[in-house]
């Protein structure tokens, strides 16, 4: 079985531009591999570059060295060297992500913003907004909610169509940041399922997972993101 996912020598630096240029790493030479059905947990303490590294996969950030390699349409990518055109198709067909906030346009109903993936693969309308619907109820919104758009929403409603958007059709790699945030213990029992199926269809998941107790039931195995030493 060959990796759905190869992160091979990545670096990241940023520049403070307001601050007379000044430079600095986050990243340097992270490397690693993600197979069908594997879930791999970003471990590392806060400001090693976990949302970093996750933001580069999910091409927010562009790379300053090495390649993120994906498996689209039967053949790799470099994600780091991507166009905007083969980038868009990634996201519509094989990549997917839930961050830490919803990003919504004003006016759109949660469950159009559910059922946008499933549009943009060819479903019907009736089919992708009962399926939407569906996975809604599953995360426990109330029905009234779904034909309302989701900008006066809690955080922790907002995140379940944040969810729900993110699971509803299958990826080969899925990024996961922080996805039990702002959730009660029955929304996190649900979001621990719907991990476990995607693993069982094959989605290669990489996440972020502050709650150790659901990270420690979902993970596969943790990688380290270790902060880098300053320099001398």
């Amino acid at each position: 079985m060959s990796p759905v996912l190869a992160i091979e020598g990545l670096g990241k630096g940023f520049t403070l531009h307001l601050q007379g240029g000044l430079s600095f790493p986050v990243l340097r030479g992270e490397t690693l591999a993600l197979m069908p059905g594997e879930c791999v947990a970003l471990a590392g303490p806060s400001g090693a570059g976990k949302s970093t590294l996750l933001r580069c996969v999910a091409g927010n950030y562009g790379a300053s060295e090495g390649r993120i390699l994906i498996r689209h349409r039967g053949a790799m990518h470099d994600l780091a060297a991507a166009d905007a055109r083969l980038m868009r198709e990634i996201r519509a067909e094989t990549l997917g992500h839930v961050s830490q906030f919803l990003r919504v346009i004003p006016r759109v109903p949660a469950l159009d913003i559910v059922a946008a993936p499933l549009l943009a693969r060819g479903a019907g309308r009736a089919e992708a907004r009962a399926r939407a619907a569906a996975l809604l109820a599953r995360l426990n919104l109330p029905e009234r909610l779904h034909h309302l758009p989701p900008t006066t929403f809690s955080g922790g409603e907002q995140q379940r169509v944040n969810l729900a958007r993110g699971f509803i059709a299958p990826n080969t790699v899925l990024l996961l940041d922080e996805p039990t945030a702002s959730l009660d213990a029955r929304n996190r029992e649900v979001v621990v399922a719907l991990i476990a199926e995607a693993k069982r269809a094959g989605t290669a998941i990489l996440g972020i997972f502050h709650d150790t107790e659901v990270r420690d039931r979902v993970a596969d195995r943790l990688h380290a993101v270790e902060p880098l030493e300053p320099a001398a």
